[in-house]
């Protein structure tokens, strides 16, 4: 019987599927294990060989893990809300439910090829509304909940109205607006019901004001920073710009130091922890108020407060809401200008050009809090409205870009020490009030700050204070294909549903674009409201919303009572293995955790951190094929394509040509000239009667034509060689090039493997007899081998380490059952389907190899028994000789002296010793 890997993985796929192989217990004395891959946006064009290589990896070490008496949960579902499948909605009126469908059923198809060993009962969608129930829920209890910082946790928001029916608003230290209310319990209880909501607002988890939004017109949405590249969204690349909006936050910063301190807990890639927090950037410094006559005083944050007297000019951000009472009639064209110039770019490149300057002047100025000088205001693109204050204080004698913006606008330049007394601007009023330099002389650092800090807290404008650079997650988005927030507006404040009416499905709409008075496209749902009259809001929740807490939903999918049952959350707890891009470094990854959080601290679990241990891995590139277009005189291209070698000699430009159409660099000109209608009467100018193709690696992309479909990798070679394959190109974590042409290999050891197991006819060959010490070696390398390379996640070193051991069983000519059964149990997570067949053919009962136990490494077989020698006579080397390793210096002088070749050597000349190291050498001295 040969190798048929089409007939035999069709079987075990069928078989794994119709038996629900891979669903954990749900009472069991295993110890649990929870792995899991970052679940896919199923789009239309389905998965190339680069997407499954991280679902591979998650894939053996969930197999291992069940091998070695584990419990393991081991899902899989579509993050299926998307703007792709809106914009195809757009284009088309098909409705993004039916596109989305379409896309997963070929999802599902290519993932069942490959072999994954996901439990598919446990199966999410978070589009469909028994999901987004519990998402819609989740945002309930968000906007129920405050930061008590006292406490260091989240709190139902009943407790701190129950705390204003009684007290007040004294001693309330929470996480909220700036602009909160001073009251008494009777001046709340006298507040009106819209009064109190109104003053709620300004402190729950979930809320409603005013925000700078990246607002991209073309797809009538609002977009997050990471979808934003280069002032373009991402998808698309249409213009965006700098809006203010009345948009849903939530109130992630009430977490940024326990998101920090998490960070210390976990398991994770340092580059992406340090990415996490350089993002949520914790600074240490005071908050400083720059005096203004007739306005509110300019508040800036800085972190080096003993630079004070060195400020020479203050900048806002151009969306300060201070800059267009500060503007001069004078400045007022420059500074509009500015500012719509400033509107067209993202945050993310404002926070990234840091080699442009550029600023505008408002005509006006500030008193210094210290020194009473006048202090010019200008706005600078790389000031951000949301972060911080808004508002810098410039001391460029002490900072490289406030020093460059000085010079670029001749500034003044002032020595931090040389500040003076502004004795005319000295407010009478205030005897003493105005300082120099001379305050902080002399002093170190550490006295300086705590004096600075305490002299501008004694006069009211200034104070100690941390900052975070992250700022609040915006959550709303002015799209369809989302989730509905399920609230409803009554006198202009907004109020949840009630938790029985959930969930809040999506209605139907005649377009999916927003309504032609620039409602979202909700607006134009018929007779959308609320108990028939209050308005619902319109926008929907952000991409991230679903993906925020999906992990839990996999332990318990279809629990109509609540998002997870109590008993799955404390038995499955958090994830022990989480794969996926470090793309969603500042994105998925934090609203996760912070979601997680507040979940707990809310009662509904107990894991402060969501995944334990996170690999990001590498990116499969392209290996692009390249084409040479001999030009004409005039630069235009002809019909004429030069081999690789020969295009030096011609005029050519390279055009990327369907790695498909090409093996081993050589292109198939027939299959060219049907590749494109123009390419039909193509000439050709071989080299030795090939035409070979120019190579480069790339990112894979059909605008490359260098994407490989792993359903034809599948079809010609199967997919146990598609996962050795990929797991063999190089380590996990690195990116590395897809070739074709060396699957080849991988797929001829496969057969080898199954050689082992047939005679020459092709029938099974086994024999019973006990194996050699050679054989058990061999055996017990590997063991020892794989089970140490994927507990560290080197996963390509163990394909190079069983095609070794399969080598040396093939020369041993070995088919004892001890080794071969032994050797398809530590194969089996690699390749488990061909493995699941050979399983069977030894004559398993247990009906799958999936739960075997893993094989027991015994040292003692690759203890080394004998030693071959090397025998050197004055140091100079003559022969090997094999003996015994548990001889003593006496009996191996003995054997030495004896031995007829030594003798030759010897010559009759007189030993003087003879210097013996144990499993070394033997050097004999004459």
């Amino acid at each position: 019987m040969e190798y048929n890997h089409r007939s035999l993985e069709k079987k075990w796929q069928q078989f794994w599927a119709e038996n629900g192989t891979f669903r954990p217990a749900e009472t069991t004395d295993k110890p649990k294990y929870y792995v899991l891959d970052m679940f896919p946006y199923p789009s239309g064009a389905g998965l190339h060989v680069g997407h499954p290589l991280g679902y591979i990896a998650s894939d053996i070490f969930a197999r291992y893990k069940r091998l070695k008496g584990f419990n393991v949960l081991h899902p899989m579902g579509y993050d299926s809300f998307g703007l792709p499948a809106e914009q195809y909605a757009i284009q088309t009126g098909q409705h993004p439910s039916v596109t989305t469908e379409v896309n997963i059923k070929r999802y599902r198809e290519q993932l069942d090829n490959i072999g994954f060993s996901y439990d598919w009962s446990r199966e999410v969608r978070t589009s469909e509304p028994d999901y987004y129930k519990w998402t819609q829920w989740i945002f309930m209890q968000l906007f129920h909940a405050w930061y008590n910082k006292e406490a260091d946790k989240s709190e139902s928001i009943d407790s701190l109205t129950n705390r204003f029916e009684t007290s007040g608003s004294e001693g309330i230290y929470a996480v909220c607006d700036e602009d909160v209310l001073t009251f008494t319990a009777t001046e709340w209880n006298s507040f009106s019901v819209e009064e109190q909501q109104r003053e709620l607002l300004k402190y729950r988890l979930a809320y409603l004001r005013e925000s700078t939004v990246n607002w991209c017109a073309a797809l009538g949405t609002v977009l997050a920073n990471d979808e934003v590249i280069n002032g373009v969204s991402e998808r698309g690349g249409y213009p965006v710009e700098q809006k203010k909006m009345m948009q849903w936050s939530m109130r992630i910063t009430a977490y940024a130091d326990r998101l920090l301190r998490g960070l210390d807990t976990v398991d994770w890639p340092e580059p992406l922890v340090e990415m996490q927090r350089n993002w949520i950037g914790k600074s240490v410094g005071a908050s400083v108020k720059f005096l203004l006559p007739q306005l509110n005083d300019i508040e800036v944050f800085t972190t080096r407060v003993d630079t004070i007297f060195g400020v020479s000019f203050i900048v806002l951000a151009p969306e300060h809401e201070l800059v267009d009472a500060l503007t001069t009639d004078k400045q007022r064209v420059e500074i509009e200008g500015y500012k719509e110039k400033t509107a067209k770019k993202s945050e993310l490149d404002r926070m990234a050009d840091t080699k442009t300057v550029s600023g505008a002047f408002t005509g006006s100025y500030a008193k210094h809090p210290l020194t009473g000088a006048d202090v010019p205001i200008w706005i600078a693109d790389y000031v951000l409205a949301g972060y911080g204050t808004g508002a810098v204080m410039a001391v460029p004698s002490g900072d490289q870009r406030d020093y460059v913006f000085a010079k670029h606008f001749n500034l003044p330049i002032i020595p931090i020490s040389d500040a003076q007394n502004i004795e005319e601007d000295a407010d009478p009023t205030k005897e003493g009030r105005y300082i120099n330099s001379d305050f902080i002389n002399g002093m170190t650092y550490e006295e300086a700050v705590p004096a600075l800090i305490k002299r501008l807290e004694g006069l009211g404008l200034g104070k100690a204070k941390i900052n975070y650079r992250m700022r609040d997650a915006i959550f709303g988005r002015q799209r369809y294909w989302g989730e509905p927030v399920p609230v409803f507006f009554k006198n202009g404040l907004p109020y949840l549903i009630d938790e029985k009416e959930l969930p809040l499905l999506l209605p139907e709409v005649d377009k999916y674009l927003p309504t032609e008075t620039g409602e979202p496209p909700l607006g134009r749902a018929d007779g959308w409201k609320y108990q028939g009259k209050y308005e619902y809001e319109l926008s929907t929740m952000p991409g991230w919303a679903g993906s925020s807490w999906y992990w839990f939903r996999y332990m318990d999918p279809t629990n109509d009572e609540s998002f997870a049952s109590k008993e799955a959350v404390d038995y499955w707890k958090a994830v022990d293995l989480y794969i996926g891009g470090s793309e969603h470094a500042t994105g998925h990854l934090l609203y996760s955790r912070f979601w997680n959080k507040v979940l707990k601290d809310l009662g509904y679990h107990n894991e402060e951190e969501p995944f334990k241990k996170l690999i990001n891995q590498g990116m499969i590139q392209g290996r692009s094929n390249f084409v040479y277009r001999v030009l004409d005189e005039e630069g235009k291209g002809t019909n004429v394509f030069v081999s690789y070698g020969l295009k030096d000699q011609y005029h050519t430009v390279p055009l990327h040509v369907d790695v498909n159409i090409v093996y081993n660099d050589v292109l198939d000109t027939e299959k060219f000239k049907a590749f494109r209608p123009d390419f039909v009467n193509a000439k050709f100018v071989l080299e030795n009667g090939k035409y070979i193709c120019g190579t480069e690696v790339e990112k894979m992309s059909k605008s490359k034509f260098n994407v490989v479909n792993p359903d034809d990798i599948i079809e010609t070679y199967g997919a146990d060689t598609l996962r050795l394959y990929e797991m063999f190109l190089g380590p996990l974590e690195q990116s590395k090039p897809w070739n074709t042409n060396g699957i080849e290999g991988v797929y001829k050891f496969l057969r080898k493997v199954w050689r082992l197991f047939h005679d020459a006819e092709g029938n099974l060959f086994i024999s019973d007899d006990e194996p050699t010490k050679s054989e058990y070696k061999a055996l017990h390398k590997i063991i020892k081998k794989v089970e140490e390379d994927i507990e560290r996640f080197s996963f390509n070193t163990s394909v190079s380490a069983f095609m070794i051991c399969v080598n040396e069983l093939s020369d041993l000519k070995c088919n004892k059952r001890k080794i071969l059964q032994d050797l398809i149990i530590v194969l089996e997570p690699y390749a488990p389907h061909i493995t699941e067949e050979l399983w069977a053919l030894l004559g398993n009962e247990a009906g799958t190899i999936s739960y075997a136990p893993y094989p027991v490494f015994r040292s003692e077989y690759l203890v080394e028994s004998e030693f071959a020698y090397p025998v050197s006579v004055n140091g100079k080397m003559k022969m090997n000789l094999s003996l015994a390793l548990d001889l003593d210096a006496k009996v191996v002088e003995e054997i030495i002296l004896s031995n007829a070749d030594v003798q030759r050597y010897l010559d009759g000349k007189i030993v003087k010793k003879v210097v013996f190291v144990r499993g070394k050498i033997i050097n004999i001295v004459v």
